[in-house]
């Protein structure tokens, strides 16, 4: 048995909408953040090292050729393509320019979408505007935010730069137009517990949700937790604490709502820790197993 067994993952709900198996191309658009080049502060987010997005020296090359390059690595898993603007803040641009980047992924062959990553404090309503207009035209569109977690207490202690009620704010605007958001959760933050979590699944179910992307804490070379790692200040999520989370967190999810990643992993020299992180499988088995022993997605909103 498998994730799917137990998950309404998003090639679940591809196999479903598309008929055929679709697949994620990540791209690194050349945007920054907020939080980077002054606007709201410098440094990023305390979690924070964008080279840790990509495992391959890709950012010199076009939308046109990133997308192709991906295709070709994975055209035996896939039959289409989602364009995955992932790397900083892919709606902090100029209007123009970021329609032109979208465009351009767009004319790809065998590319039927977009998944825009951002911050909930970036999605200016023209651009809300600009992505309804293509999924208006046929193509399928995530908006997906980075939330972390609903508490402002650690919104404030990662130097996040924004607070939940923006979180809400962006997704009412964008659930109006039709818009499906995708919502990027942390476990393991500093002073978070498993009640923290469950708090904030709730709210984000209560702001309403089509999507969840689940990440374990990990420590990257070059973050601002990198230092107090190696200060021994900072101690991430075992393994169990992990699955622990995640799989509460899935359990207390509705059916109907998309898994689109339950864990992550980086690669070393990135990853400094925890080690298991290591592997792009040794979450996804451990998280498998429980489900598999104490139930799946949305079985203890039934008890």
């Amino acid at each position: 048995m498998g994730l799917d067994d137990f998950v309404f993952t998003l090639g679940r709900y591809c196999q479903q909408h598309f008929g055929q198996r679709v697949q994620k191309l990540t791209l690194d658009a050349k945007f920054t953040c907020p939080n980077r080049d002054g606007t709201l502060g410098r440094g990023g987010c305390t979690f924070c090292n964008v080279a840790s997005f990509s495992h391959e020296p890709s950012t010199q090359l076009s939308i046109a050729d990133q997308l192709t390059g991906g295709k070709q690595r994975l055209r035996a898993k896939a039959d289409k393509f989602l364009a995955y603007f992932q790397a900083y803040t892919s709606t902090y641009e100029e209007y123009a320019l970021l329609k032109q980047r979208y465009d351009e992924a767009l004319q790809v062959a065998d590319l039927v979408g977009l998944c825009v990553g951002t911050r909930p404090d970036c999605v200016p309503d023209s651009v809300l505007a600009l992505l309804a207009d293509y999924q208006q035209q046929g193509y399928e569109v995530w908006l997906e935010l980075g939330l972390q977690t609903a508490n402002n207490d650690s919104l404030k202690r990662i130097n996040r730069g924004h607070d939940y009620a923006a979180y809400h704010d962006a997704v009412m605007r964008a659930r109006k137009l039709g818009l499906k958001v995708c919502t990027h959760l942390i476990f393991g933050l500093p002073g978070e517990t498993l009640n923290d979590h469950q708090q904030t699944l709730a709210r984000v179910l209560d702001s309403g949700v089509d999507g969840l992307k689940l990440h374990p804490l990990h420590i990257v070379d070059g973050s601002t937790m990198a230092k107090a790692w190696r200060a021994g200040r900072l101690v991430p999520p075992t393994l169990d604490e992990y699955v622990t989370s995640a799989t509460d967190i899935i359990r207390r999810t509705p059916n109907d709502v998309v898994f689109h990643r339950v864990t992550a992993y980086t690669k070393p020299p990135m990853l400094l820790a925890p080690q298991w992180c290591a592997s792009r499988w040794t979450g996804l088995v451990g998280i498998v197993d429980n489900l598999a022993e104490f139930g799946g997605q949305g079985s203890l909103l039934s008890i």
